[in-house]
């Protein structure tokens, strides 16, 4: 959960730009947020390959890498706007909840919380259903859902589309920067809790629609939800390989399962405050486990290195949860490459802090200074 964009302007996207000139394509095996394989297909004529095991994760890299040519942005929205107004109307919702909810006289409070939660667990659709009410109000989870009911049935609209409203629903989640727990509506959380539900999600996915819509890739990549370890396998001499592997000893999911129904478009039952679907329902990464994690490096670096590929990897310098340090893994590479490192100073997720937004309290903020080390690996 570090944040590959602030480095991608201290030195990592030089770094990349460098080794690209003569490699062959670029193949991101942890793709994420799609930071680093979006700086790569955009700013080089190699293709780019994706590889995640969430589904956000991959429409998020799919709608730029998997293109070459910017698409109608204005064309897109009227019409799908229009198509989800419908689905709304057809379905009588937002005049039903509009009915039922208390007006806000004495502003907001838990009755009208509570009644929001009840008429979202009445429906039927995933997004109201599973999370309004907690992350989002009734009126956000239901235009969540017709958007993502009448999505443009072409590509590349389709998957630019579903990038747009991936970040509308990132933008207006009530949540402390991930969705492993909405807000409250507690004295000190009530205020970012009403903030949040006041954000339209359809003027949110149209300026998100218009931004992603103008980048694209030099040269048309792909993504795809997998293994990084089972994607190697398919790696080829001449590829750059970028690894930004996990380091929580806490799955990923757990902390991005709201936008991961959004993209999926269906969610099982839920349960908990952070409302989560089945753990059969979430992506388990070796690499989050910290009795699996060095084998799993291990088996992914020995890979890499027999298919002649060559790769940057980041890592925190620190000890991590998932049992890995910058030393532990710099010490494996050795192995099977000659490394060369430096070291840049971030700041990261600690995916979720334990004191209040007013600094009161102990425990760990929510986001702390790092030292992180970027590798460049070269097979022996």
């Amino acid at each position: 959960m570090g944040s590959k964009r602030w480095m991608l302007s201290n030195g990592l996207g030089h770094l990349i730009h460098e080794e690209l000139h003569n490699a062959k394509r670029f193949i991101d095996l942890f793709s994420g947020s799609g930071a680093v394989a979006r700086h790569a297909a955009t700013n080089s004529n190699k293709p780019v390959i994706a590889h995640d095991l969430q589904h956000f994760c991959v429409v998020l890299a799919s709608a730029i890498v998997a293109r070459n040519h910017p698409v109608e942005a204005d064309r897109t929205w009227t019409s799908w706007a229009d198509r989800a107004r419908d689905w709304i109307a057809q379905r009588g919702l937002l005049p039903c909840v509009e009915e039922q909810l208390p007006k806000l006289r004495r502003g907001f409070n838990k009755r009208y919380v509570e009644i929001s939660r009840r008429l979202s667990a009445e429906q039927e659709y995933p997004v109201t259903r599973s999370y309004g009410g907690y992350y989002f109000s009734v009126q956000q989870s239901v235009w969540l859902d017709a958007l993502r009911s009448t999505l443009p049935d072409n590509e590349p609209e389709r998957s630019v589309a579903l990038a747009a409203l991936i970040h509308a629903a990132s933008q207006c989640a009530a949540s402390p920067g991930h969705t492993a727990q909405p807000f409250g509506c507690t004295r000190t959380a009530k205020k970012f809790l009403f903030d949040s539900w006041n954000r339209s999600v359809a003027e949110r996915t149209r300026i998100s629609l218009i931004n992603i819509s103008r980048v694209h890739a030099q040269e048309v990549g792909s993504a795809s939800i997998q293994d990084a370890n089972e994607a190697a396998a398919a790696l080829e001499d001449g590829d750059l390989v970028f690894l930004d592997p996990p380091y929580s000893g806490v799955h990923y999911s757990r902390f991005y399962h709201v936008l991961e129904t959004v993209a999926r478009g269906e969610c099982g039952p839920v349960e908990g405050t952070g409302r989560y679907p089945p753990p059969n329902q979430r992506p388990r990464s070796r690499y989050s486990v910290s009795t699996e994690s060095a084998t799993a490096l291990n088996s992914l670096l020995k890979t890499i290195s027999s298919k002649g590929a060559k790769a940057i990897l980041t890592f925190p310098k620190r000890e991590c949860s998932n049992g890995l340090s910058g030393r532990v893994v710099e010490d494996m590479a050795d192995k099977y490459f000659k490394v060369r490192s430096f070291v840049k100073k971030s700041t990261f997720s600690t995916l979720g802090g334990t004191k209040d937004r007013y600094g009161q309290g102990y425990g760990r903020t929510g986001r702390q200074k790092a030292h992180e080390l970027v590798f460049t690996l070269i097979p022996r």
